[in-house]
């Protein structure tokens, strides 16, 4: 198999974005708009990948590296904007050695497809010349860099600027995606010059100079695949067939999603079959969602794990999270990184939980928070509950033991255990640990004085008449 590296070019601004951010960073679902193509190049196999990087290239970079940690990434930096072929030459050091095939991609194209891509990669193979390129037809092709054939066959590029009125009229279009052997690639770059009406230094040039050779391979694709990103308004409609596309493979898979057009999966998120998405749910960064689960309405999960059976009712947050079998979250719960259910758990309304253990079959079903605790199984927190975890410099933990009962309105003030068994009255303040089989009672007694509210009111009477 030939060897394949790739080329993504991230250098642009993006004057049209009105914004201070660069291009390429503005987020598709959870991640930068340069997020994708990088992907694309790396499940094709491809063994160095270049981003190149411009405007803002420490925030590029920056971002690039946390998206990818352990990627084949070398980057290089495109000093000035001098036109496409400009910013590909720029990668050559960065590609010293490589033997093979060179993929172009750009960072700010979300859409493309690793099916056309592979599709590429086999015009290439079949064509046997130095070049394979990426085509799509439009209806309104005014600005896209028109596909010249002579006998049906490829021979170069020209830019809708320096095209002839019969040019114009060409409908099938540069994609700016291509497939190119290292050998030709970097002799060839060299060799461009800024001929236009733009004064760049086009990487359009090197079909013509590929054709002059061989063969030049050639892919259909969707204008919607090959699509960019010049403003604001095309980055929803990119994010909205992203969206589409990915929701319609999770239902093709056996998912169950009320409203398509409202929920919000990035890609890459595994959902088991006969779960249940309902309006408005956000699954992000890795989430695992396992068979038969239902996630109610405004529901956001973030690198969560949540295992099968489990019912997350509407308006819950879910952010590093492992739920187990069965359980019962929200509605309005909120479960902080660090917090792992076992199975048959259940945590009701405007429940918190931060860095949480919690066994099997425990409840908390209101107003309450669990914040580094260690709890059992078969453990009932009432209402109104909190561990006071943090002294104002350090972090305590809470144990409960198995079959705990705590008493609404309860504060467990950790360092601090509660034996297997043990009972918490309502209202108490736990400051000492609680032995197995005991009940901890910290109220002050009850007075009741009959007679009081009547005798109130005379004196208020009596104030009022004097």
């Amino acid at each position: 198999m030939t060897a394949l590296a790739a080329v993504v070019l991230c250098a642009g601004k993006g004057t049209r974005m009105k914004s201070e951010k660069a291009k390429v960073l503005h987020p598709i679902l959870g991640r930068p708009i340069c997020a994708y193509p990088l992907k694309r190049a790396l499940e094709l196999g491809a063994t160095s990948v270049v981003p190149v990087v411009g405007h803002q290239a420490a925030e590029v970079e920056k971002s690039i590296r946390a998206h990818f940690p352990d990627a084949p990434l070398r980057f290089a930096l495109q000093k000035e904007q001098r036109g496409t072929a400009d910013a590909v030459k720029a990668a050559q050091d960065a590609l010293a050695g490589h033997e093979g095939r060179v993929l172009i991609l750009y960072g700010d194209v979300p859409l493309l497809r690793k099916e056309t891509l592979q599709a590429l990669l086999s015009a290439h193979d079949a064509a046997g010349g130095a070049l394979a390129m990426v085509s799509t037809t439009l209806e309104d092709p005014t600005g896209y860099g028109r596909v010249i054939r002579e006998g049906g066959k490829v021979s170069r590029i020209v830019e809708h600027k320096d095209c002839t009125p019969e040019q114009r009229a060409v409908k099938e279009c540069n994609a700016g995606i291509y497939s190119v052997e290292a050998s030709f690639l970097w002799k060839a770059l060299a060799e461009i010059k800024p001929v236009n009406a733009q004064g760049e230094y086009y990487l359009t040039d090197l079909v013509e100079m590929a054709a002059r050779q061989g063969p030049v391979g050639a892919v259909d694709a969707d204008a919607t695949e090959t699509a960019g990103v010049n403003d604001k308004v095309e980055l929803a409609a990119r994010a909205r067939v992203l969206q589409q596309r990915i929701n319609e493979a999770h239902m093709r898979a056996g998912v169950s999603i009320q409203d398509p057009a409202t929920a919000y999966i990035e890609e890459g998120i595994t959902i088991g079959t006969d779960t249940e998405i309902g309006p408005s749910v956000t699954l992000a960064a890795g989430t695992v969602v396992g068979k038969n689960v239902t996630i109610g309405q405004g529901s956001v999960l973030t690198a969560s794990h949540v295992a099968d059976g489990t019912h997350i009712k509407p308006y819950s947050v879910l952010e590093e999270a492992r739920v187990g079998d069965r359980c019962i979250i929200g509605p309005f719960s909120r479960l902080r990184p660090g917090t792992e259910l076992a199975e048959d758990v259940h945590l009701g309304n405007f429940v918190e939980t931060k860095k949480a253990r919690i066994g099997k079959g425990s409840k908390a079903n209101h107003l309450t928070y669990l914040g580094d605790a260690n709890i059992g199984a078969g453990c009932n927190i009432g209402a109104g509950t909190i561990t006071c975890n943090y002294d104002g410099v350090n972090k305590h933990l809470t144990e409960l033991g198995d079959g705990v009962f705590i008493g609404s309105d309860s504060q467990l003030v950790a360092p601090v255990k509660v034996g297997d068994g043990g009972y918490v009255g309502a209202g108490t303040t736990v400051t000492k640990n609680v032995p197995p089989g005991s009940l901890a009672v910290s109220r002050a007694p009850q007075v009741v004085k009959e007679g009081w509210v009547a005798a109130k009111k005379a004196r208020q009477t009596k104030v009022k008449a004097g």
